[in-house]
Parts: structure tokens; C-alpha cells; sequence
């Protein structure tokens, strides 16, 4: 039996209850999952869902990421709604690589675990699955697995055995309707041209879950626990001096009343040079790399391959600054004598994060 996997909290519950009730049946999960966006988003899925396979003794094939067909196929459908047309288009593709797949691999039978997605349709799942087993002359099997508290099951059994559970269905649609929904930032839209690994970010689960990995195969006790925090994410940033763009580097959680600031520097207090308005502070690259103990040479260097977040945030305060200042620092090379024009857009935003303990 081929069993299209979706991501591991809805496939670690739905394997287990197949293994039960078709003992004789070999399953080999197949992971095809154009439809999660950024691929970020899918390594990682992709990853505990290796991880959830290994746990149960189950071959696992993954599919091509063809985002681009996938973009093609629901091109039109981009507004419509969670269980709307664009998701029958979604489950008709993914259906159909997968009957295709076990059809080329002699599989008698396939399923899929969106089966026990609770935002998922089960009569739209069965109608797809029944159409394309018949196209490829094979069977389509859709136990419903949500029945007698399967739903409640799924995720105690989620919980007990730490899975990742992402709180999006994996489309970059569904994610940004969802988002404005909830009137919150689609963070794991943001990816710094720097590269540099944000709080809370795709890429910071991803190296947790990495490590976590490791830590099992080692046998080296650990949890994963949630931790309230600030989180910060800029979207845009730059500094005119006498209307003349010039290279400067925003420091974490930089932010502003507004989005745009205008002054000059009007004093100096040790190594800071406050601006007259809107509480801007600035500092240079020397004494940036003097306090972190780097060797950035120019401010473009920094920009393009800064610290690491945490580090650059131990810099406010040894500065003097208080643990919760929020003030724009911006570093750059010269400390500006003329009129200085900012454009700073951040937001700043109550966010829960995992942390790995040992």
C-alpha cells in the first residue's frame, strides 16, 4: 500500500491505525508536497516526517517538488477560500502523482493522511481518491480515522512523540489569508538578504529539529519547550544623509513611532550619538566590531553577513541601554554631521518560539 503522507502530526496517528488494521500490507510512504511554500517550510516537514517514519519502521520515497506545476495548476484559484476549488485542484495534483506512483511501483493500494486533516473535506478526499483509482486501475482506500475521538488521539500521540506541528495548511495562499485573518505578520514569508536567522523563523526550527535528531541517535536526554517572547522583523530600512543614500546597518528591534524620521545628531553620550528626534541612536562600525569582537571592514559587509541575531542583540545592552529598549541603532562608518532622513519599517510582536533543552 502506498500511503501519500502530508506532514507528520496527521501521518505518525494514521500509520500506526493502518499497521493495525492491515497487518499484512507493507506500507511505503510517499511524501509529495508541492504545495508548501517556502520550501523551508517543506524541508522541515519533510524532515520530522523522516523522523516519524524511522520511529514506526517505514519506507519513505520522497516526490518532486514541482512548486512551479503546482503554482500552474491552481493559477486563477489564488483567493479562494480553505475547502474552496483551490484545494480540490491541490488534492486532484497530489492524488494523482500519488496513484500514479504506487501504480508504477505495482502498489495494489493507496491513501492518503490528509484523511484525517480536520481541514480537510472527507467526502471531497473520497471523490478525488475514488476517480484517479480508477483512471490508474487501482484501489482507494479512505478510513476515517477522526471517528470515536481519532482527532483527540492524533494529537495526544502528536504530543507525546514532540512532532512538529506547523499551524498552516502549506500553501502560500492559505498561509496569507490565514495570517490576515488573525491580523499577524506572515513571518515565515521573511528571509533577510543577509541570510542572518531570525527568532522564530523557519530556519531556526529547522537547525532545533536537526539538532533534536542528533540528540536521539545519541541517546541524550533533552526537551522541546515553548517560550513566550518580543520578536522583531524588518521589513525595510535605509538612511539619507543631505538626500544621498548612505550604507548603514539596523540593529534588532530597531523601531519607530511612525516609519520615517528626520534631524540630526544633537549629542553624544560615550559611544552613542543620539538623533534630536524620535529617541534614533547611532553608533560606528568600530565600535561594533570593537563590542562584538568582529572585523567587518565596510558597513555592506555587515549588511550582507552580520552575527548571529542574539549576539547582535547583547549589544543594546553594553551600550548602557535597558533590556527593553526598542530605539532605532543604526551602525554605520561615520557618524553623520548633516541632515539625516530614516525610513525604518519594523514590527514588534508578542510571539511563541520552541527551545530545544538538554
Amino acid at each position: 500500500m502506498l500511503v501519500h503522507i502530508c506532514c507528520s502530526v496527521d501521518s505518525h496517528y494514521f500509520l500506526q491505525k493502518l499497521q493495525a488494521d492491515y497487518p499484512d500490507e507493507k506500507l511505503t510512504g510517499f511524501f509529495y508536497d508541492p504545495n508548501i511554500h517556502p520550501y523551508s517550510e517543506y524541508y522541515l516537514r519533510l524532515l520530522d516526517v523522516k523522523r516519524s517514519c524511522k520511529m514506526l519502521g517505514i519506507d519513505l520515497i520522497e516526490g518532486q517538488y514541482d512548486v512551479e506545476k503546482w503554482l500552474e495548476a491552481v493559477r486563477g484559484l489564488e483567493h479562494e477560500p480553505e475547502k474552496g476549488a483551490r484545494c480540490s485542484v491541490c488534492f486532484d495534483r497530489r492524488f494523482e502523482v500519488s496513484a500514479q506512483k504506487a501504480s508504477e511501483l505495482g502498489e495494489r493500494i493507496f491513501t492518503s493522511t490528509l484523511l484525517t486533516s480536520p481541514k480537510k473535506s472527507l467526502k471531497q478526499l473520497q471523490y478525488a481518491g475514488n476517480i484517479l483509482a480508477e483512471k490508474f486501475g487501482i484501489e482507494f482506500i479512505a478510513p476515517d480515522y477522526r471517528k470515536a475521538s481519532g482527532t483527540q488521539e492524533q494529537n495526544i500521540l502528536a504530543k507525546e512523540d514532540a512532532l512538529y506541528r506547523q499551524d498552516y495548511c502549506g500553501c502560500l495562499f492559505g498561509l496569507t489569508m490565514q495570517r490576515d485573518q488573525q491580523k499577524k505578520l506572515a513571518d515565515e514569508l521573511f528571509l533577510p538578504v543577509s541570510g542572518q536567522i531570525q527568532p522564530e523563523s523557519i530556519e531556526e526550527r529547522i537547525a532545533m529539529y536537526e539538532e533534536r535528531w542528533k540528540l536521539e541517535e545519541e541517546q541524550v536526554p533533552h526537551r522541546i519547550v515553548k517560550q513566550r517572547f518580543l520578536n522583531w522583523r524588518l521589513k525595510t530600512g535605509f538612511l539619507r544623509v543631505r538626500k544621498e543614500v548612505v550604507a548603514a546597518h539596523f540593529l534588532p528591534y530597531s523601531t519607530l513611532k511612525g516609519e520615517y524620521s528626520r534631524g540630526k545628531i544633537e549629542y553624544t553620550t560615550g559611544e552613542l550619538h543620539h538623533m534630536n528626534r524620535d529617541e534614533v541612536k547611532f553608533i560606528t562600525l568600530e565600535t561594533y566590531n570593537r563590542l562584538l569582537k568582529s572585523r567587518y571592514s565596510s558597513i555592506t559587509e555587515l549588511i550582507f553577513s552580520p552575527l548571529d541575531f542574539e549576539r547582535e542583540v547583547s549589544i543594546r545592552t553594553d551600550l548602557g541601554l535597558s533590556p527593553y529598549d526598542l530605539s532605532a541603532i543604526l551602525v554605520v562608518e561615520k557618524i553623520p554631521s548633516n541632515k539625516i532622513e530614516i525610513l525604518c519599517q519594523s514590527e514588534v510582536y508578542s510571539d511563541v518560539r520552541e527551545v530545544l533543552i538538554r
